[in-house]
């Protein structure tokens, strides 16, 4: 992908200004644009003289990398619900089959320059009546207007038995796809409704119309040639606009601004409601208020239930730390609840050693490592087949990318491995902190380090099975220490300070209870044998010798479980910038050894290893 560099102009030349038509979060100088429309002829938005995107629509020669970027694009838009502005995630509309007709700010700057007045309004609402008759019409109101900071064109006294005005917060596209047919005079909308499948009826004479997608009630005499959806866009969002990633502080292609704008947009709409937060460490504390933005830290379970329900709010638990009673209390005050647990590209250290993640996940029907109940990633992988081609692309390059860099959940860069025997099959058993939720939750007959040794020594009786301990275990940390000398009588070496991305590297498959070093291993196109039910068994990837889970009855793709698992499930927060940010720059960041640990947590850490349960009082 080319990267796009700004050219200077000629100083005799007056060049404009516009945000693109993919702007922020909010509008405001609160949320930066992440899209300029730099335009060197005129503005996209006047009618009446050529602009820069004009000449690029009339004349510019889209390649088939172009259009095949172009779906992609608006495929990504539509999928996750982005438009200019993003106040609000997608959701629900009204019942379909309405009319839509799609009011605008009075006096926009983009009215009188698409040729259009106050009376275009009137003449629209009046036709899609005459055109529609006895069809349910929803007029949409402008956000602005919505906020009481504007004036509209249209008002409660347009409404009739057939007629309603619509200003609750919703999300555009839940909008579109829900109308059978779209009026607009020059709204940004009408682009979208192109983009969602309509041929809007256009009553002004925005950069849009004049293609041959749109039903013109104005003539366009300088638009003489006819494009397709993709063409439009490949104008409009590649060719036209000047893309910059605000986390990683450069230029960039449509595709990158777009997926940054969406992780911090994800961030907003998280944080929607106020949030209200239990069992988080006070280590954590810190870092969790970065990703819960405006969050309150309390104690008890009531009074957290208690303020939210009064601030119409969500509690989030740290999900090991969720009282046997906290559901239950949720449901009856009508709060949402929402647990929270570090995500799987997490730092470059351990949690145990009080180093705070880069990625957190958020689950609002149970959690990722619980199989007992449904959580969120289930969901995701059980609907990853149904994702488009944009999004398995996307999970391909972020695996590559992944195994090119080296990463792993904690990155932690050992003395490297020995050289196993070549004439053997190498099984490598990762061990587990055996008070671990996910082993109390998910795991099946075997629930000891100890019991998967012997497992595999028995399925394997030749093999050369390397054992590594836990971190966490071998630090004195948590439970889970095997004595040598009985390990040793099932595996064939012990690694304890190794790379563990260099130790799966070097071998043939991996058997475990429910360690995430077997979706690491999976990662890498190793076989992987599960004997409890973590959450990348059941899917057809691994060898299940433990519980089943008649939930997960979908074959998926590594790459499905990829995108589920690394894409759409986790938030990730960027140590440099600060900001929201994409999981392809955390691994740039993890690779780089690029994490966020204060001097007062590096201080806690040595202390911790000094005083036995030190860290305990830190709860």
């Amino acid at each position: 992908m080319s990267r796009r560099v700004l050219v200077r102009w000629p100083l005799s030349r007056i060049v404009t200004f516009e945000d693109a038509f993919l702007r922020s979060v909010l509008p405001g100088l609160g949320s930066p644009p992440v899209g300029l429309n730099i335009d060197d002829v005129g503005v996209h938005f006047e009618a009446r003289a050529p602009s820069r995107l004009e000449e690029i629509l009339q004349t510019e020669d889209f390649d088939a990398e172009l259009l095949a970027r172009a779906a992609r694009g608006r495929t990504f838009l539509r999928h996750y619900g982005l438009s200019k502005y993003n106040a609000v995630a997608r959701g629900t509309g009204p019942a379909t089959g309405y009319i839509l007709v799609i009011d605008q700010v009075a006096g926009d700057a983009s009215i009188a320059g698409g040729m259009a007045d106050a009376d275009s309004f009137a003449e629209m609402l009046a036709a899609a009546r005459v055109e529609n008759p006895g069809g349910r019409i929803v007029i949409r109101t402008h956000p602005a207007v919505q906020s009481g900071d504007k004036r509209g064109h249209f008002s409660t006294n347009d409404e009739d038995e057939n007629t309603v005005l619509s200003s609750a917060p919703m999300n555009p596209w839940d909008l579109l796809e829900g109308a059978a047919k779209v009026y607009c005079v020059s709204s940004q909308m009408g682009f979208e409704a192109i983009l969602a499948g309509h041929r809007p009826v256009v009553f002004g004479v925005p950069f849009y119309a004049g293609w041959g997608l749109s039903e013109d009630r104005q003539d366009v005499p300088r638009r003489t040639r006819k494009l397709t959806v993709d063409e439009l866009f490949a104008g409009a969002m590649l060719v036209y606009p000047f893309w910059y990633d605000h986390a990683r502080r450069h230029a960039c292609e449509f595709e990158e601004a777009a997926q940054q704008l969406l992780a911090q947009v994800r961030h907003h709409w998280d944080g929607e409601r106020a949030v209200f937060a239990l069992g988080m460490r006070l280590w954590k504390r810190w870092n969790v208020a970065h990703f819960l933005r405006g969050a309150v830290f309390l104690k008890t379970d009531a009074e957290a239930v208690a303020k939210a329900r009064t601030a119409n709010g969500q509690v989030v638990v740290w999900a090991s730390n969720e009282s046997a009673d906290l559901a239950d209390m949720c449901d009856a005050s009508g709060v949402p609840l929402q647990r929270m647990e570090d995500g799987f590209l997490r730092s470059s250290g351990l949690g145990a050693a009080l180093t705070p993640a880069a990625s957190l996940v958020l689950d609002d029907r149970g959690i990722y490592y619980d199989p007992t109940k449904p959580s969120q990633l289930e969901a995701l992988i059980s609907m990853s087949p149904d994702l488009p081609d944009f999004a398995t692309k996307r999970a391909a390059a972020l695996r590559a990318k992944i195994l090119a860099a080296g990463v792993s959940k904690y990155n932690l860069k050992g003395s490297g491995t020995q050289d196993f025997p070549a004439d053997s099959k190498v099984i490598l058993v990762p061990g587990q902190v055996e008070d671990d939720a996910s082993i109390k939750l998910g795991a099946g007959d075997v629930r000891t380090n100890l019991g998967l040794l012997q497992a595999a020594r028995a399925a394997h009786p030749a093999a050369y099975i390397v054992y590594k301990p836990h971190p966490d275990v071998l630090a004195g940390l948590r439970d889970g220490a095997v004595d040598e000398h009985a390990a040793l009588d099932f595996c064939d070496c012990i690694v304890e300070d190794a790379d563990v991305v260099k130790l799966i590297d070097v071998c043939d498959e991996v058997w475990t209870m429910t360690s995430l070093l077997g979706f690491e291993a999976l990662l890498r196109g190793k076989a992987v044998t599960c004997l409890g039910l973590p959450f990348y068994a059941g899917w057809g990837l691994t060898q299940d010798l433990g519980p089943i889970c008649e939930r997960r009855g979908v074959q998926v793709t590594l790459e499905q479980l990829v995108h589920a698992t690394l894409i759409d499930y986790p938030r990730y927060l960027d140590p440099v910038s600060n900001l929201p940010c994409t999981p392809e720059l955390i691994v740039d960041r993890l690779a780089n050894g690029q994490t966020r640990k204060p001097l007062r947590l590096r201080i806690l850490a040595k202390l911790q290893g000094v005083f036995a349960g030190y860290a305990s009082i830190w709860r």
